[in-house]
């Protein structure tokens, strides 16, 4: 690190040293012929490219006139995609738009609540995008996990469905039965992580706060409220998927719909 804080170019040793990893991870890969090695690289590259990205973009907010609409704009983007990646998933389940766009908005509106709008934190353009790209960074992918185990369950054992309607279930049965199972699936990583934080993982947000000077026992309040904001909007995101989606199985003449009965879980 420079003396006046930043990395500048001194950063490229330790970009290039932290390779390692990722070196020795692509070649057991190709020892073994797993076939992950591809993935691996494509994933590192596109980390790289899109953190530069975000880095210039942050200068932008920081720099311009504007960074409060850029930071709007950013924060609905963000949004906005985190919708598609979710759509995407379950591309034939029908009724699956709303609940998804409900999920994501009212996860970031919770969190720009709390955060902004109970004083934890005074409303800044570049704190605004944080807050809201942590929320969402953890709601969307557990709601994807939600809709493909979902979507997985009910295609690998439409049998069981298809029974429950022959013994005269609702549809409000059928959810019952298949949301708990899917929800448990798509819920128990995160839930997880969030039982060892402390204990094995040091979150990311905390971290940094520390590295900056940071009172520790600041830093340990603000990464709890976040942690906790991110739990529930990780929960309330799976549920609404979830249930939706599990309602979608039954069609209006109350059999297996035809989407339940197609291809593979991916949609």
């Amino acid at each position: 690190m420079n003396p006046d804080g930043t990395f500048g170019l001194s950063a490229v040793p330790v970009i290039v040293a932290s390779l390692a990893l990722v070196v020795i991870a692509v070649a057991i890969s190709l020892r073994l012929r797993v076939g992950v090695e591809r993935s691996i690289v494509w994933a590192a590259i596109r980390a790289t490219v899109q953190l530069i990205a975000v880095g210039l973009l942050f200068r932008l907010i920081f720099q311009s006139s504007l960074a409060e609409l850029w930071a709007w704009l950013w924060v609905t983007a963000m949004a906005a995609v985190s919708v598609a990646v979710i759509l995407r998933r379950a591309p034939r389940v029908p009724g699956i738009t709303w609940p998804a766009i409900t999920a994501v908005a009212g996860s970031a509106v919770l969190s720009i609540i709390v955060i902004f709008g109970f004083g934890v934190l005074e409303l800044e353009p570049v704190r605004l995008v944080v807050i809201v790209g942590i929320t969402l960074g953890n709601a969307m992918p557990s709601a994807v996990g939600g809709v493909a185990q979902t979507v997985a369950l009910v295609r690998n054992r439409p049998g069981e469905v298809e029974a429950l309607l022959a013994l005269g279930m609702k549809r409000p049965h059928v959810v019952r039965y298949i949301a708990p199972q899917a929800a448990r699936l798509a819920l128990v990583p995160h839930i997880e992580r969030t039982k060892v934080v402390g204990l094995i993982a040091l979150p990311g947000a905390m971290t940094g706060l520390l590295l900056a000077g940071v009172e520790p026992l600041d830093a340990v309040v603000l990464q709890l409220l976040v942690m906790l904001i991110v739990l529930g909007a990780v929960a309330v995101s799976v549920l609404a998927t979830v249930v939706s989606v599990a309602g979608t199985t039954v069609g209006p003449d109350m059999t297996l719909a035809a989407w339940a009965a197609q291809g593979d879980g991916n949609g």
